[in-house]
């Protein structure tokens, strides 16, 4: 049977978050170890989103956004605003650090943010990659529409599509929209799989589930059935065989390189942000 996993709240730079990965029943799905629900959240002229340079090793991060924008700087010099249905995919590696603003233009009328940012952890042997970054704008993401079913490949391999999103272990991610009645097979049931209704309730083996819900499913639900209009995320993959650590933004294999990557942060030796270098988040 199913299983939801509840979410914490939380204030990050201004924005109301709720946190389901890590949680303490599931640690990850698939290589998702971390999962965010950003708002939705509607700020006054003036205000908004506002995370200072930070830190990340061994893991890729993933920022989707259903409403509003947000603008990218990292230590690799990428400077750009990701606008609703584009995949800002970064790869940290051994090492990056980044920023979450927002432009002039946004912060000086009345806008709402609401979106997912997720982290996929790096597999062991490719934990120590050198730090990438890929934005991949929504026209150019694999899509289908059948049955009553919108699907949007945000990440990975499913349904006979594959992402241009270059991923390191077998994974899925999806923005699913289906109206009432509709019908979608579950993508693999060899991976872990997951869904998390942004409106609209769905069923899985006759339960149902609304927004908010982050339910795991079980190896034996084969469909999820939309039971009114409804838009989810459809996430997963090849279960990780050992779990690595996280702390803070880090992710590793053992405590040893975490407690280096406080290390290197609280001394300095981290990479610094072109043009975005007057500031940062203490450890």
């Amino acid at each position: 049977m199913a299983s939801i996993l509840l979410a914490t709240e939380h204030d990050i730079g201004g924005l109301n978050v709720k946190r389901i990965l890590p949680n303490m029943k599931k640690r990850m799905v698939g290589p998702f170890i971390f999962f965010d629900h950003m708002g939705p959240n509607t700020f006054a002229r003036g205000q908004g989103i506002n995370v200072r340079p930070h830190p990340h090793i061994g893991l890729s991060t993933i920022t989707y956004l259903f409403e509003g924008h947000i603008l990218h700087r990292d230590s690799l010099g990428n400077h750009l605003e990701i606008a609703p249905g584009d995949v800002n995919w970064m790869t940290a590696g051994k090492g990056i650090v980044h920023s979450e603003r927002e432009t002039h233009e946004v912060r000086a009328s009345e806008h709402a943010i609401n979106g997912l940012q997720c982290w996929v952890a790096l597999p062991e042997d490719k934990a120590e990659l050198e730090p990438a970054f890929t934005h991949v704008k929504k026209d150019a993401l694999p899509h289908q529409s059948i049955e009553g079913v919108m699907l949007r490949l945000i990440a990975g391999d499913a349904y006979g599509m594959s992402s241009p999103v270059k991923t390191y272990s077998p994974m899925f991610y999806l923005d699913v929209i289906g109206s009432k009645g509709s019908v979608l097979a579950v993508p693999s049931a060899q991976q872990e799989t997951a869904i998390y209704p942004v409106y609209g309730n769905v069923s899985v083996a006759g339960e149902v589930y609304g927004p908010g819900d982050f339910v795991f499913l079980d190896p034996q639900d084969e469909q999820i059935e939309c039971t009114e209009d409804a838009r989810f995320a459809l996430l997963g993959g090849d279960k990780f065989d050992t779990v690595p650590f996280i702390h803070w933004n880090f992710v590793a294999f053992t405590k040893e390189r975490i407690e280096q990557a406080k290390s290197d942060w609280q001394a300095g030796r981290f990479p610094t942000i072109p043009g975005d270098d007057k500031e940062f988040i203490p450890l």
